[in-house]
């Protein structure tokens, strides 16, 4: 069973960066990351590995970032949702952010919640 990542929204995480903006989609090598990725250590998600998140507003690749959790990705069709986590002082519409992660949540049914 996936765990309710609603009560991230909001609060200020630290991201390990696995897949830094520009890299390769390590199983699909055409597709290329247009933002970093990477999981919060220390957390468990709905595959038993570190809960996932998108980092939004930097612009360069990085290797940790720290951010406030703006979105949650939740996933009808997957055992693990995803966070949206944003660079502090930047602001985000759910388009802008829907549009930031269409290269890879184009093959999920997934719905945005944002606070």
């Amino acid at each position: 069973m996936k765990p309710d990542l609603r009560p991230s929204l909001g609060r200020a995480v630290r991201v390990v960066v696995d897949r830094p903006l520009g890299s390769p989609h390590p199983r699909h090598p055409d597709i290329i990351y247009p933002v970093n990725y990477g999981e919060l250590p220390g957390t468990v998600s709905g595959d038993g590995h570190p809960i996932d998140a998108y980092l939004l507003g930097w612009h360069e690749p990085v290797h940790e970032a720290q951010g406030t959790v703006i979105a949650v990705l939740v996933r009808a069709d997957d055992t693990e949702d995803k966070l949206v986590v944003a660079r502090d002082g930047t602001q985000w519409i759910a388009e802008e952010i829907l549009a930031a992660v269409q290269f890879q949540e184009q093959f999920f049914q997934t719905t945005l919640l944002m606070p």
